[in-house]
């Protein structure tokens, strides 16, 4: 300590002396508070069992946590719960450092530390993160350990001490039962995102409030893609009576802004006694976890949105395998009398294309998703204008539906956004959307400058619009036409 002055000296020695009292009632040969709770919890006997154990999913974590309180509530069962606390940064424990007190980090008994997780869309569950459950039921006294996921373990676990192997497994065996018939994500709608980890997390979603009239498709499209989404689930007992299987695959192709998407919510929102499994972008790439739940989940629906932006893309590991093969063998893994509906969509069926027919029977129906014809543009225009003032005469609207040859459903929507906005530049709040706010709106849109904006709303070179005098340079429209062709979408 040269150098150091008292005060710092003194300062020193009691952190040091601070440090060897933690150690000393910490410590395994002073008897620790923890190890002398499990071993006396157990006994001579127990502590000669071997400690079996159970890795889960994070997502699991909620699960666990609705079995664990209707398996503590069991007649004839106490469970009393005590937490653990470890030092900063520790990674984790087990039950055998726990019962033998070798190599063990300085822990002490807390009131149990919890974390508040969702259980459905507007309601969440006080879950353990590391807690030690001292149990006394039939098969005697014996202790669990529960403890989270972290950012060094990407799973979590239940350990079972002081039973016998098979007595322990039946244990973790009758959580498992409890964990499946107890789900909270059955039934529900759910976001799927990947961790950093590799992981997969789940997020509840509201589910869509549309009826039929929601969406602007022609009757015949609508209908195929009811029936085989809808008509399967309502038809499920007979099919399975007839020996047919229930495991289907849609596909949605067309142009981007076409309403694609909006027809997979319309879907979602009528299957309500579903799960479903909605996955975007990199959340595709998990589509293998994601399956084996919807399995153990079913009835149930994956969708799989943009599916082309994903299908070249390599899964991870060495000479990993196209993220798109990846998805026709999650599919093709399901059993065909499992109720699993797979909903696909894409940009470009034509980057598809080659895959499933290489691999056929994934795909049971491609339903084609076109760029609006007249009708379906007025209809849109009176959809999305529902919630506005809109002050228009029947000429006025048929104005602006000949204008907007060729357009997309997100950009009609964007439309009826910016005449709310000229609206309001005269008058906040707005009173009235006339036939003049909606024409400056629609010159905007049409302007030789905003042909990226166009793009962005989906209005690219597939379709042209035109300006008040006449067509809009670029080729000719790909009109609404019966919606279903053979697959080849070139």
């Amino acid at each position: 300590m040269a150098g150091a002055s008292e005060d710092e000296v003194r300062e020193f020695a009691a952190g040091l002396r601070s440090l060897l009292d933690w150690l000393q009632l910490s410590g395994p040969a002073a008897g620790n508070e923890v190890v002398a709770l499990v071993q006396g919890t157990l006994g001579p006997a127990g502590l000669g069992q071997s400690v079996v154990a159970r890795e889960l999913p994070a997502f699991e974590h909620v699960n666990l946590q609705t079995a664990l309180d209707a398996w503590s509530a069991a007649p004839g069962r106490s469970v009393e719960v005590r937490g653990v606390v470890l030092p900063p940064h520790y990674v984790g424990i087990d039950l055998q450092q726990l019962m033998t007190g070798e190599a063990l980090p300085p822990v002490r008994l807390s009131a149990p530390a919890v974390v508040d997780l969702p259980n459905g869309p507007g309601s969440t569950l006080a879950c353990l993160r590391l807690a030690l459950l001292l149990v006394t039921d039939d098969d005697g006294r014996y202790v669990l350990l529960v403890q989270e996921a972290g950012e060094h373990r990407p799973t979590m676990s239940v350990e079972v001490a002081g039973l016998p192997v098979q007595r322990a497994q039946a244990v973790l065996a009758e959580l498992d039962r409890l964990r499946r018939e107890l789900n909270v994500y059955r039934g529900r709608l759910v976001e799927v995102t990947p961790t950093p980890s590799g992981q997969v997390a789940l997020t509840f979603l509201d589910p869509p409030d549309l009826t039929r009239d929601d969406v602007v498709l022609p009757a015949a499209v609508l209908d195929r893609v009811e029936r085989h989404a809808l008509g399967v689930a309502g038809h499920r007992a007979g099919l399975r009576a007839a020996g047919q299987h229930l495991k289907r695959g849609l596909l949605l192709y067309g142009p981007p802004g076409t309403g694609k998407t909006h027809t997979v919510r319309y879907l979602l929102g009528r299957m309500g006694d579903y799960t479903r499994l909605l996955l975007t972008g990199r959340s595709l790439g998990v589509v293998g976890s994601v399956t084996e739940l919807a399995r153990e989940l079913q009835p149930a629906v994956v969708v799989l949105e943009d599916v082309d932006l994903v299908a070249a893309d390599r899964s991870f590991g060495p000479g990993g395998s196209p993220v798109l093969f990846d998805l026709l063998d999650a599919m093709d893994g399901a059993a065909p009398d499992a109720d699993l509906l797979f909903v696909l969509t894409t940009n470009r069926a034509d980057l598809l294309e080659p895959a499933l027919a290489a691999r056929p029977g994934r795909v049971d129906v491609a339903v084609q998703v076109d760029l609006p014809d007249a009708a379906a543009r007025r209809r849109l225009l009176l959809l999305y204008g529902r919630a506005v003032p809109l002050r228009l005469t029947d000429d006025d609207v048929t104005r602006a539906v000949d204008r907007s040859e060729g357009v997309t459903a997100s950009f009609l929507k964007e439309l009826l956004r910016r005449a709310v906005l000229e609206a309001l530049h005269e008058q906040d709040p707005v009173v009235a959307v006339t036939a003049g706010h909606l024409d400056r709106a629609l010159d905007d849109l049409l302007d030789s400058t905003q042909q990226v904006t166009r793009t962005l709303l989906g209005v690219g070179a597939e379709g042209a619009v035109t300006d008040g005098d006449g067509a809009w340079p670029g080729p000719a429209p790909v009109q609404y036409g019966g919606g279903y062709r053979p697959f080849r979408a070139r």
